[in-house]
């Protein structure tokens, strides 16, 4: 048997764009002599599709699209996830579904068991778990169909009471298929292989498994489709952050004794081509070509700029550099040089006389008081006024520059640079940009070495620096890791050897600056905990606050 892997970027509720890609797809397989050509988990709607379920017109639309499939499939099987609806009065209206099509008949449609419900996931709002397992035989051969997180029910900590492939192992199958949307961080890879590996181990079969590849939003699917013989040896990973397609001949997975073909990249690699691919996928998905944002001659603007205009060419990335009375000259000849080194047009707009004119608007109102924050804050939002000014007079999405460790402490302005339609570096703490920026000058220098080696600066006040406010970023950095990433609490970061004082004002600062969180761009998610949908927390609270 021959079995066609389809790793595709998918569009959500696109259904015409998705359909074209299956339809090219089954084309390819039928003439490679394929026998089985398997796509995604909900590859017809696209995955997330979150409260799209909860309209009819979506999942008619989505089993229309179905039919549209069926006389394709002459000569060929093919497999496709979907969301069916539940006949059953009892339980949730829809199931996540795998539909199994072949001699231009729907076969059989197989329904996904293990509903994750934690971090980004909340497939139980919409999905009815299954409770029957069955195999399909196809051309000889007896297969498990299965859909993502219904083979990661092993470990020590299993998440719920039945693993579908104990059931569907009952009946002998002789290959697994998995059909998956495997959100992307930069440990998921690891993860992922382990635990396919486990399933292998465990049931003595080949498996084969197919992702999603590209962006929604803010999550980003990083391909890496996995053919795993009963051996437990990996034959071949596909692409990472693009589509790929290949067929394997089972005989061949099955009696394969080399060493196989892995994707290996670093964790730095990763975050770069996945924060590449999320830019390139969020403009083109909503049909807008021009990014801006603004260039103040520091590594987070930097880092941010040469990832855009890696995913939409340098051309279409317009850098403003907005200097006020406290910037310095260097500042703005590292912005300016960074600009040159991309072939990035940029403009140049002092926001002094802006500033000047405000202070003597509030001159009556501020009588008395010192410059502190506020006229800090004013010189943000002035930069964020013109900014979104220039977005709205010529149609550019405005990039977010803040990084992860000043989202966490809150150290940024709303509706200054907080503002924008995509934050790029939302999720990278600080330590990783620079890191990301060492990556992009490992071949040439494209951002200028003043700009990575001068501290950390937003500008505001003279001689301000950033550790006037915060920690130095590699400590801050490691206690915001421990406590978001890995929820460690006061007492055990402390126990770690990080200062009493020090934990308590962090962890402090990071949940009374919710209400800032709550009002930023979406964010690309590359780690296990991002800011976003994958990490809900109450506004009005007082713990640890």
């Amino acid at each position: 048997m021959k079995i066609a892997l389809a790793q595709l970027n998918y569009h959500i509720g696109n259904f015409e764009h998705n359909l074209q890609k299956i339809k090219e797809a089954i084309a390819k397989a039928k003439s490679q002599q394929a026998d089985i050509v398997v796509f995604a988990e909900l590859a017809i709607s696209g995955y997330p599709p979150r409260d799209f379920l909860e309209f009819d017109d979506f999942i008619n639309q989505c089993w229309k699209t179905i039919l549209e499939i069926v006389p394709e499939t002459d000569n060929i099987g093919v497999i496709v996830g979907v969301p069916t609806k539940n006949s059953e009065f009892e339980g949730k209206d829809l199931y996540n579904s795998a539909v199994f099509i072949a001699d231009q008949k729907i076969k059989s449609v197989h329904h996904k068991a293990l509903l994750p419900n934690y971090d980004i996931f909340d497939e139980y709002r919409y999905f009815e778990p299954s409770g029957q397992f069955l195999i399909d035989e196809y051309k000889g051969k007896k297969i498990a169909i299965t859909i993502c997180e219904d083979l990661w029910n092993l470990g020590n900590h299993p998440l719920y009471k039945i693993t579908p492939m104990d059931e569907l192992a009952k009946q002998n199958p002789d290959v697994i298929l998995n059909i998956a949307a495997s959100p992307f961080h930069y440990d998921q890879s690891k993860e992922r292989k382990q635990i396919l590996l486990e399933n292998v181990k465990k049931y003595k079969l080949p498996l084969f498994y197919v992702n999603h590849v590209g962006a929604q939003t803010e999550l980003l699917f990083d391909g890496g489709s996995l053919v795993i013989n009963s051996k437990g040896e990996i034959v071949e990973e596909l692409d990472y952050f693009e589509e790929d397609f290949r067929v394997y001949d089972l005989a061949y997975v099955e009696s394969f004794e080399d060493k196989g073909k892995e994707q290996n990249l670093s964790k730095i690699e990763l975050i770069h081509d996945g924060l590449v691919m999320g830019v390139r996928n969020y403009f083109k998905k909503l049909g807008f070509f021009k990014a801006i944002l603004g260039l103040s001659g520091g590594i987070d603007s930097a880092v941010t700029a040469v990832i855009a205009a890696r995913a939409l060419g340098a051309e279409n990335v317009r850098g403003i550099l907005l200097p006020s009375e406290f910037s310095s000259d260097h500042s703005v000849i590292d912005a300016r040089e960074l600009a040159e080194n991309l072939g990035c047009p940029y403009d140049i707009v002092p926001i002094r006389d802006s500033y000047e004119s405000i202070r003597e608007s509030l001159k009556t109102q501020f009588e008395g008081t010192l410059f502190d924050l506020t006229e800090e804050n004013i010189q943000a939002r002035i930069r964020g006024v013109m900014l979104m000014a220039l977005s709205n007079k010529f149609g550019y999405i405005l990039l977010n520059t803040s990084n992860k460790s000043e989202a966490a402490v809150g150290y940024g302005t709303l509706y200054g640079d907080m503002n924008g339609g995509l934050s790029v570096l939302g999720d990278v703490y600080k330590m990783e940009v620079f890191e990301l920026a060492r990556l992009i000058n490992k071949e040439e220098e494209v951002i200028p070495v003043n700009t990575i080696v001068k501290p950390p600066s937003a500008e505001l006040r003279p001689e301000q620096k950033d550790s006037d406010s915060l920690p130095d970023y590699d400590i801050l950095d490691e206690i915001l890791y421990q406590y978001i990433e890995k929820r460690k609490g006061p007492k055990d970061l402390i126990e770690m050897g990080f200062e009493e004082m020090l934990v308590k004002r962090i962890l402090k600062l990071v949940n009374t600056n919710e209400y800032k969180r709550y009002q930023t761009p979406p964010v690309l998610r590359v780690s296990p905990k991002a800011f976003g949908m994958g990490r809900r927390m109450p506004i009005v609270a007082r713990y640890l606050s």
